[in-house]
């Protein structure tokens, strides 16, 4: 089975979604032709092979309104005659490279996210959106509050729907050098912790407005974008440039190490951009507590109230602030939700089950 998927991007980009296409194409490799193509920032196609996948980086024309325009793709879906296409979106010049390649294959769709921010461009794409959609054979959400939430999704009939949990593979994320984990705590503790572009939905200058409530804690943030220095100036005009370590792009070694040494994790996004929030099971892979917010999205769906941790309204900086005082000021609790996070990595979200159902699917199978 000649399998071709279509993504923004690919690792070593470490958001997300490129976690999730890294880890579903690692686990498809062995059971179908696989090919894997995304946009290379750079002026020159590149084809490479990682952790055996292949891995077709296309030189990009352009990009607009966060759209990567490859103008290639057309012809290299030609060329490669797949018996299914599996788009990930949002990315509306990859759903028009489809049509344009003739329709090739069997369509499947990753349905990561609704376009947010864009407003005025969905109005004019949207009716080319709903006939794409209509177009594949199955649309895969990580949770039913995708389906639910999406003004796209909720329209379509529910046979065309499937729910695949995104998944980790627990090994990946297993304790790191414990010398490394005490460094992050000996040089930053109390700390809590937070991973994430540095963009307007991660909610990360509410964070910071948050953090000035509380007394003792420190607060790392690892992840680069374009809010650096305004969210610097933030965290100085508040009196906390001491307390808010900005990490920046750190090795995954570290990354790992910040995670086991932290108190609790938080996700404080604040618009249904953020759809998931795969860096919620990282912290459950590490045993942690995660305080997030009540996102008409997938993301309270992951992070159980009361359960797996606290969740709270999106931009409420009295309520998340809250929220880490009562976690910090009770151990015994951060234990017992983290311990409950663990076990729900586990269960619910495993790498193994999300690659299966995949393949499932593929073959035409009920999940």
């Amino acid at each position: 089975m000649r399998v071709v998927h279509i993504g923004k991007y690919y690792w070593p980009y470490q958001r997300g979604i490129e976690t999730y296409l890294k880890t579903l194409s690692e686990g498809l490799k062995t059971r179908c032709d696989l090919t894997v193509i995304v946009s290379n920032e750079g002026r020159e196609t590149v084809e490479e092979t990682i952790n055996g996948v292949r891995v077709i980086r296309l030189k990009r024309a352009f990009k607009l309104a966060g759209t990567d325009f490859l103008f290639s793709l057309p012809g290299k879906l030609k060329e490669l005659k797949p018996d299914i296409v599996h788009v990930h979106l949002p990315n509306p010049w990859a759903e028009t490279a489809w049509k344009l390649a003739g329709r090739p294959g069997r369509l499947f769709v990753s349905f990561h996210s609704d376009i947010i921010r864009q407003k005025f461009l969905l109005k004019i794409y949207a009716p080319f959106h709903r006939a794409f959609l209509k177009q594949a054979e199955k649309i895969i959400v990580a949770t039913p509050n995708h389906i639910e939430y999406s003004p796209f999704l909720s329209q379509l009939p529910p046979e065309k729907l499937a729910v695949v949990h995104y998944g980790l593979r627990k090994n990946e994320y297993a304790s790191p050098s414990e010398k490394l984990v005490e460094e992050f705590k000996g040089k930053y503790s109390p700390y809590v912790f937070s991973v994430g572009q540095l963009v307007y939905y991660k909610g990360f200058d509410v964070l910071i407005k948050a953090l000035a409530e509380t007394q003792e804690l420190n607060l790392l943030i690892a992840g680069v974008g374009p809010l650096m220095e305004p969210l610097k100036k933030q965290a100085a005009e508040l009196g906390l440039a001491k307390r808010v370590v900005f990490l920046g792009h750190i090795p995954q070694e570290e990354l790992l190490a910040a995670y086991h040494g932290c108190e609790f994790f938080v996700l404080p996004s604040t618009v249904r951009s953020e759809a998931f929030g795969l860096v919620q099971l990282e912290a459950f892979l590490a045993g942690k507590a995660v305080v997030s917010t009540d996102l008409k999205s997938g993301v309270p769906y992951v992070n159980r109230d009361g359960v797996t941790g606290i969740v709270v309204p999106p931009g409420d900086e009295k309520a998340l602030s809250g929220a880490m005082r009562s976690l910090h000021g009770d151990p015994e609790l951060r234990s017992a939700l983290g311990a409950a996070g663990y076990r729900r990595a586990l269960q619910d979200f495993s790498a193994e089950d999300m690659v299966e159902k995949t393949y499932r699917l593929y073959k035409g199978e009920k999940i």
